[in-house]
């Protein structure tokens, strides 16, 4: 049998800490990718040194704020940028309101694409802007797609803060919204970030059906209602899914 060389090894855990739905332990990574014990801890320990990977205080193993860079420089690069807005811009020109990507960002949600309506009322998040998880359509149907155990340990490192009269501060509370958004796979903010500003999102999923990303939209109250802006949910899929065939492209 070859050898295969630290490079490959260290490109094989976080490769597979990326892809894992929840923390691993290092046995698990040695197990899964048959590196002996030592010199899986060695490796991590390395990884964790250089920021890759980082160690939760259980022991698993998750990605580090370098893959987690990493992740959004990929949605914020050049290719399929152009193939990228124009599905965007096709969903603001079907829509009339305002759509983009958002992704996990450690603690927050930032903001990686975005197509602007040309109706005079906007609401500007603009790209490179983080916004909270709990109280946004994309931050919900992010942690909605979490194993419950996860979610719950997540809900409880967040600062739950009120941001309006609508924002859900319960953790209870907003589990069983995540749980219903869970089963509808439709990401909801009924002015809970900010006051009369609605929002739904989408999921966007790699090969596998995991979570990638959030493809939302969103519009001031005062012209579009939530259940207005739901109706535009099945245009959104279609998006979400004109964007996962570029990123299968990707994963070839």
């Amino acid at each position: 049998m070859p050898k295969v060389s630290s490079i490959t090894r260290v490109l094989e855990i976080i490769e597979a800490v990326t892809y894992a739905s929840k923390p691993i332990s290092p046995l698990e990574l040695s197990q899964t990718l048959e590196i002996p014990k030592p010199t899986i801890h060695r490796l991590i320990q390395n990884l964790v040194d250089e920021g890759f990977v980082a160690v939760e205080i259980g022991g698993g193993i998750i990605p580090g704020k370098r893959v987690r860079n990493l992740s959004v420089e990929l949605w914020q690069q050049r290719l399929f940028f152009n193939e990228r807005q124009m599905i965007l811009q096709k969903l603001v020109d079907e829509t009339k309101e305002t759509c983009g990507i958002g992704i996990p960002y450690h603690m927050d949600m930032i903001y990686t694409n975005r197509a602007q309506t040309t109706l005079p009322l906007q609401i500007y998040l603009p790209v490179g802007a983080k916004s909270p998880m709990w109280c946004t359509a994309t931050g919900k149907l992010y942690l909605s797609q979490l194993p419950v155990s996860n979610r719950r340990k997540m809900l409880q490192s967040l600062p739950l803060s009120k941001f309006t009269k609508n924002t859900i501060v319960d953790i209870d509370t907003l589990n069983a919204e995540l749980d219903h958004i869970a089963e509808t796979g439709i990401g909801i903010d009924n002015e809970e970030f900010i006051s009369e500003m609605v929002a739904v999102a989408v999921p966007i999923l790699d090969k596998k059906s995991r979570y990638l990303a959030s493809l939302y939209l969103h519009a001031p109250t005062i012209r579009v209602s939530l259940d207005e802006l739901l109706t535009h949910v099945p245009r959104l899929r279609t998006a979400a899914q004109d964007i996962q065939t570029l990123v299968y492209e990707l994963q070839n």
